[in-house]
């Protein structure tokens, strides 16, 4: 379902299903930001002269039918992906010892409002109080434990249960109890929402799972910090939410990483617009960027390096471990997948879209609606129905393992960052020593 859950932005239609038609989505049109951002902040000046760089990467692959490469392949175990075990174990090591991205500042646009997740069978709540701080906690009245609100965003001065109306400001302070005179005195100190660590880099908003750490965002997030800095995410519009199930979390990341599927899986889609097979790579720690080669690179070739517009050149994807997705960062209209397990079979996706600008007139929510439904469209019908795919046959592959080739490096540090993870996590090593 495709919901608008901006609190800046109407209520929609809860009916909003887009439909299932096997035909391919209509390419929606891109425009440039990159190439009209004039902002003089260190991590501007710092994103346009590394953008320029990365042009020049891609249009070397492109001058020679290259891509980048890994060193070697890299073969993965289909039990990896089966075995419940490792499911937990890669759970444990990986979505409750990192800070993980769950929000995009512009979900919280100003005081009094929340973004409402469930994270692993956790319900989250991350709220942005009356000065404009940010928290995150447990979404459960500590009175009978009841969730305070449902999965989505909204504005609320107070977070009233729906059980029996005890009441909570949006830092998690006990403010109210009903008929508190029948009910006896409750002490407001220690009744609290239960909080869990989180902090705000970059227009993204991060949180622990567990309540006990003490995450240290500018280290985890290391050099990447400033490039991201530049793309100037908490100044963007949330437009719309939609929601996908996937596949179990590593089959469904594993289309995110690689553009050796393009041509194939995407004919008439994704390849309409970006090159196959054609890419720069780059690692942050954990994190990382594919920049695969768009159509124009071909026109830009022959220009001038101070006349390629790098937003036409180059469509990078920052991936932020373990599971979101920034796309578009350097055009108008953003697309943003945050990926989270929920079994060792399946995962859910949200799709996020972001604006540069606020859709106003008809015409630009027409525009808005055409991006995100072509974005949800392509992810469903071509993306996840081939992971669903994937996963109904790893079970009569178990005993032989999945090989990834040179040309997918995305892939192989992924599954080397879990497996990092796991022999930390198994000797005990905290999370913000094993980070990078």
């Amino acid at each position: 379902m495709v919901q608008t859950s901006s609190p800046e932005l109407r209520e929609t239609d809860a009916g909003s299903e887009p439909p299932s038609a096997p035909s391919a989505p209509s390419t929606p049109e891109y425009s440039s930001w990159i190439s009209r951002d004039r902002s003089t902040d260190a991590a501007s000046v710092t994103m346009r002269r590394e953008a320029a760089e990365l042009v020049e990467r891609v249009l070397t692959h492109y001058r020679d039918g290259t891509t980048h490469e890994a060193d070697g392949q890299w073969t993965e175990p289909v039990a990896h992906y089966l075995d419940a075990d490792r499911w937990r174990r890669e759970t444990d090591a990986v979505h409750r010892s990192v800070p993980l991205p769950l929000a995009m500042s512009c979900e919280l646009p100003g005081p009094n409002t929340y973004k409402a997740i469930d994270v692993l069978g956790l319900p989250v709540l991350i709220t942005r109080d009356r000065q404009g701080a940010v928290h995150a906690m447990i979404n459960a009245c500590r009175h009978r434990g009841a969730k305070l609100v449902e999965p989505g965003c909204g504005v609320s001065r107070r977070l009233t249960c729906p059980y029996h109306s005890w009441s909570y400001d949006l830092a998690g302070e006990l403010r109210g109890v009903y008929a508190e005179k029948t009910f006896g005195e409750v002490p407001r100190e220690g009744r609290g929402l239960i909080r869990l660590p989180a902090g705000e880099r970059a227009g993204i908003v991060f949180v622990s799972l567990d309540p006990a750490a003490e995450p240290d965002l500018d280290d985890w997030l290391g050099d990447l910090l400033p490039l991201l800095e530049g793309l100037r995410l908490a100044e963007c519009h949330h437009y719309s939410t939609g929601e996908l199930t996937s596949p179990n979390w590593k089959v469904t990341l594993d289309g995110y990483l690689e553009t050796y599927h393009f041509a194939s899986l995407h004919p008439k889609t994704v390849f309409e617009t970006n090159l196959s097979n054609m890419m720069a790579h780059d690692t942050w720690g954990p994190h990382q960027r594919i920049a695969p080669a768009l159509r124009p690179i071909a026109q830009a070739v022959e220009l001038p390096p101070d006349q390629r517009d790098p937003g036409e050149c180059v469509g990078p994807i920052y991936w932020l471990f373990p599971g979101l997705a920034i796309a578009g960062g350097w055009r108008q209209k953003i697309a943003v997948s945050l990926v989270l397990p929920r079994t060792a079979t399946e995962s859910v996706t949200q799709q996020i879209i972001l604006l540069r600008e606020p859709a106003v007139t008809e015409e630009e929510r027409q525009a808005a609606d055409r991006f995100g439904a072509w974005f949800h469209e392509v992810v469903r019908d071509e993306d996840y129905a081939t992971t669903y795919g994937v996963q109904q046959g790893l079970a009569a592959l178990d005993g032989t393992d999945f090989v990834f080739g040179r040309n997918e490096p995305g892939l192989q540090h992924f599954h080397r960052t879990i497996h990092q993870r796991l022999d930390t996590h198994a000797e005990g090593i905290p999370a913000d020593r094993a980070a990078r």
